[in-house]
């Protein structure tokens, strides 16, 4: 009876199925590490965003307090009382931004130096005129290094956007420089109508650098605005813009006009002048807002990109890590399930034909041949030549 012989198991080879994830997870890594960079990138960027929306906030709260101190400040030089009402309210307005971002922005110091100037100012008409003028001139200069500040911390003088970048220079330089120097020319032109013949013609020199300072920053902003409305892809932008500009810069152009002296004497026509700086500080005060907005609609707009994009790249990481979890998972299985049918494939050779097989028919039996009694087979050649000759 044949008794087959034992199946011999094969060792797993471990290599071998080791291998895809190996593959994978060296491919996964370099894909994470991309992700994981450009994940950071993109949050660096919506950073800048968001601090340079809380630079067109801080602007947009300066305006007011620029408009009620250049009011003020004429008020004293023509010997009228301030209007302390509008400049509070602006202050304390201001106030509260500063109190909300000005840490984020390095801005508190600076305008607590600039409040503490503002709250000093005289409530009552000065008797001397000309050291309101200069007083005035003082806080004027800290609200503009003030605006300067915003812009550098904020970020919105580093913005890459074109359109962005002409408007904050516009609207956080330009306008409040020119605004500024507009009131500085209108009050200057009044105190010489009240000095001496001698003293205006010394003081005209005076006269054409604060012309040139008013006129100067007008004449950028109108350039960076005629810029922005011809190149721009927002229709919104330049309906908004052309009505209040238009008005601005006729305006600074008749200022300009009447702030040369009508005779040699260096006598300036104040009305007139006085009344083309009011119209140029209104349409200012139109303007600001409208290039604030849009300012602010292109930062919300480059937001909305920033957040598309991170989603897309964390939709593109996580595709890549299950492409590379199912590709090793189905590796691995094809090859257990290959493993699996060389293990159980029979190994025991084939029966013979004709073997024969027990009554149970179980296993295939092999009888041995017939043996022959001892004796006999050899008792019958021994005769056989004998047999023969007979």
């Amino acid at each position: 009876m044949t008794v087959p012989a034992p199946r011999v198991r094969r060792r797993p080879r471990t290599p071998g199925r080791l291998l895809p994830l190996l593959l994978a997870t060296a491919l996964l890594l370099p894909v994470t590490f991309l992700v994981v960079q450009a994940h950071q990138l993109v949050d660096t960027d919506h950073d800048v965003v968001v601090r340079e929306r809380l630079g067109v906030e801080y602007l947009r709260a300066l305006g007011p307090v620029t408009d009620a101190l250049v009011d003020a400040q004429s008020a004293a030089v023509t010997g009228r009382t301030p209007r302390r009402e509008s400049l509070d309210q602006a202050v304390e307005q201001a106030a509260a931004v500063d109190a909300r971002i000005g840490d984020e922005l390095s801005t508190s110091e600076r305008w607590a130096g600039l409040r503490a100037k503002l709250e000093a100012l005289p409530e009552r008409a000065l008797t001397d005129r000309e050291a309101a003028f200069t007083v005035y001139g003082e806080v004027t200069d800290l609200l503009l290094a003030l605006h300067d500040k915003v812009r550098e911390t904020s970020g919105l003088i580093r913005d890459a956007g074109v359109d962005a970048y002409f408007l904050q220079d516009g609207v956080g330089e330009e306008m409040p420089e020119a605004t500024v120097a507009a009131g500085r020319l209108t009050d200057l032109a009044t105190l010489m109508n009240r000095r001496s013949e001698t003293e205006r013609i010394q003081s005209l020199s005076q006269l054409a650098t604060l012309r040139g300072a008013a006129l100067q920053p007008a004449n950028d902003l109108a350039n960076n605005l005629r810029a922005v409305v011809e190149n721009t892809e927002s229709a919104e932008l330049g309906a908004a813009v052309l009505t209040p500009f238009d008005a601005y810069q006729r305006a600074v152009e008749t200022m300009a006009l009447y702030a040369q002296p009508t005779d040699r004497a260096g006598s300036i026509d104040t009305p007139k002048l006085i009344a083309a700086r009011n119209e140029a500080q209104q349409a200012a005060k139109q303007l600001q807002p409208v290039l604030l907005d849009e300012i602010d609609r292109l930062l919300v707009e480059r937001l909305d990109q920033l957040d598309r994009d991170r989603l897309l790249i964390l939709g593109a990481g996580g595709l890549a890590t299950l492409l590379l979890v199912g590709l090793a998972a189905n590796s691995w299985m094809s090859r257990s399930r290959d493993r699996s049918t060389v293990g159980t494939g029979s190994s025991s050779p084939a029966p013979p034909p004709d073997a024969h097989r027990e009554p149970g028919g179980a296993h295939p039996v092999e009888h041995p041949p017939a043996l022959e009694p001892v004796g006999q087979s050899h008792g019958a050649d021994r005769w056989r030549p004998f047999d023969a000759a007979r």
